[in-house]
């Protein structure tokens, strides 16, 4: 009787989770039903049609069960996920931060993705981004057509409105009229993806080829004065395009295009915050390390901090932090690595000097990319040297962030370009047998300041200003001497004290000196000098994606350069750099 007690129980649990799916729709609050991995109202065809490309349906393979506790189950049931195939658009990791902030999960992925691999993660939908060539340039990036049969919903960016054009039978060709920035958006359809916003709408477009005809089943949704179709849909398909960016900040309420298709139009609900992002992380990390050891080269800054604490909080005392001190680094900067992770976060730290070492490598090193590398094998090698010596070591854990790995390799198999290494991409050293954890590799700064809050770790470091993994080697032009890292570091803190002075250091993203590898005529005293330039450089930006160069008022500009001048032996001139990012980047090297 009792074991028939118990069946009777599970049984009307059972019930009750079946009713409180088919209640989905009526009540937000509750859990949202699956949905079949493809749409129920999606017809199989037997035929291809030559004026409609996609085809017969694929035999898609089913996503096989997990074991209950595995960490992409525990990802996959915590949030709703919007997929985004990266065209090599420079916007395409801001498609991602948009639909993020409203805490909806979106995943940047490879244009060529497998359908099989898009159901694995169990998204609510996809999104095309844009990209710098056209859909019928030979080579043009063009995606598994068969994505479109899966049945989700469709939105297609600038190259990806094009892409869908194409791909369903459209033509698309060069325009007479290319339009590059500011354009007027004529609405003329304001239902679901336009809902609730005006007829008409400031959009940023960045295209030279326009839809000159639409594939069947596709109806207009807006115009511009240069392009006849500026936004399309096929409403039985759930397939949207746009030919302008909702996602840059120049289009107005653009955000509100791209919220409308995530809840409106794929029903995600907006719950991936950073509580849940510390807790399954947290989760995934003690699984994985086990009983083994962690190592962490810390640095000071937000990054390795960040990911520091969180680590400590998943297994504690099994994480080793190793600060390097490179003689690269800012002035005063071990003492204060050393007082905040030792004294107030109790971690165990090994403080390694290996100034003599670095310096000895980098002697007569001009070529900035050839710099990064003997920085970065350099520091794996004293690294290496340090980390061997602690027992059961299996992991080391590194703070990159989503930027880094854009900036170093094409971002999950995109096209997008290389543009330089970075210290933190590349892998481990063969000899060094320890898996990686980098908990932040697809993140933006802001939300890791965001984690770091949530952590309870202080200002002084959350807002503290990014610095270099190679350090100040990269801000001297030219060969890197003791001598002339002294010079810059000097120079360095004048900046940094003028712009805190000023209640000025938390509005701006970086602030630094670089060291120029020229000597100007100047006059000091009765003296001719022919002395060092300096060049500051303050730049604004929200994840270091884009930056504009901020516009420090001139009396803090002067006192600047007064101090530098007068207190940093061997500067006679400082320059103030006024480029933004692109077409420059951050740093000068």
């Amino acid at each position: 009787m009792a074991r028939a007690a118990k069946k009777t129980k599970v049984t009307k649990k059972v019930t009750k989770k079946k009713t409180a799916k088919k209640s989905v729709k009526t009540t937000a609050k509750k859990k949202t039903a699956k949905k079949p991995l493809l749409s129920p109202g999606l017809k199989r065809r037997t035929k291809t049609s030559p004026k409609n490309r996609i085809g017969r349906l694929p035999k898609l393979k089913k996503v096989k069960g997990r074991r209950a506790g595995t960490v992409k189950v525990r990802k996959i049931r915590n949030k709703d996920i919007i997929v985004v195939l990266d065209f090599g658009s420079q916007y395409t990791q801001l498609i991602a931060r948009r639909i993020r902030e409203n805490k909806v999960y979106s995943k940047i992925v490879p244009y060529n993705i497998k359908p099989e691999e898009i159901q694995e993660l169990k998204p609510k939908g996809i999104i095309l981004s844009g990209g710098p060539m056209s859909v019928y340039d030979e080579g043009a990036p063009m995606p598994n057509e068969e994505i479109f049969k899966i049945g989700l919903p469709v939105l297609g960016i600038c190259y990806g409105m094009q892409v869908i054009n194409h791909v369903f039978g459209g033509k698309v060709q060069g325009s007479k009229e290319r339009e590059f920035g500011r354009a007027e958006l004529f609405v003329d359809n304001n239902k679901d993806l336009f809902a609730n916003l005006p007829a008409n709408l400031t959009c940023w477009m960045s295209h030279s080829d326009e839809i000159k005809t639409l594939p069947k089943g596709f109806i207009k949704l807006g115009h511009t004065l240069n392009a006849s179709t500026a936004a399309f849909a096929n409403r039985s398909k759930k397939i949207y395009g746009v030919q302008f960016h909702p996602e840059v900040v120049h289009t107005q309420r653009g955000d509100e295009v791209l919220n409308n298709f995530v809840f409106s139009i794929c029903g995600c609900l907006p719950r991936w915050t950073m509580d849940k992002f510390v807790k399954n992380t947290i989760a995934q990390i003690k699984e994985k390390v086990g009983k083994k050891k962690v190592v962490l080269g810390l640095s000071g800054g937000v990054d390795s901090s960040v990911a520091a604490v969180l680590i400590q909080q998943a297994i504690g005392r099994k994480l080793q932090c190793i600060f390097v001190d490179n003689g690269l680094l800012r002035k005063n900067e071990v003492n204060a690595v050393t007082r905040a992770f030792k004294g107030n976060f109790k971690m165990n730290l090994s403080v390694v000097d290996a100034e003599k070492s670095f310096l000895k490598r980098l002697k007569d090193i001009e070529d900035p990319e050839e710099k990064r590398k003997i920085i970065g094998d350099e520091f794996i090698n004293v690294f290496s040297e340090k980390a061997k010596k602690i027992k059961n070591v299996g992991f080391l854990a590194q703070g990159t962030l989503y930027p880094d790995v854009i900036e170093s390799v094409s971002p999950f198999g995109g096209p997008s370009a290389v543009i330089k290494s970075h210290h933190n991409v590349g892998g481990l050293p063969k000899n060094l047998k320890f898996e990686l954890i980098e908990p932040f590799r697809e993140l933006f700064k802001d939300e890791v300041r965001a984690i770091g809050k949530h952590l309870g770790v202080p200002d002084s470091i959350l807002k503290r200003q990014p610095f270099p993994g190679p350090g100040l080697a990269i801000r001297i032009l030219g060969d890197v001497t003791k001598e002339r890292l002294d010079m810059l570091r000097e120079a360095d803190e004048r900046v940094l004290e003028e712009i805190k002075k000023a209640g000025l250091y938390n509005d701006i993203w970086q602030s630094f000196a670089v060291l120029l590898p020229v000597k100007t005529v100047g006059v000091m005293g009765d003296a001719r000098t022919y002395e060092n330039v300096i060049a500051v450089r303050c730049v604004s930006s929200v994840d270091g994606m884009t930056a504009d160069w901020s516009q420090v008022p001139y009396d803090i500009m002067g006192r600047i350069s007064n101090r530098i001048i007068n207190e940093v032996q061997g500067v006679n001139r400082v320059v103030y750099d006024i480029s933004s990012k692109p077409p420059a980047t951050i740093e000068w090297e």
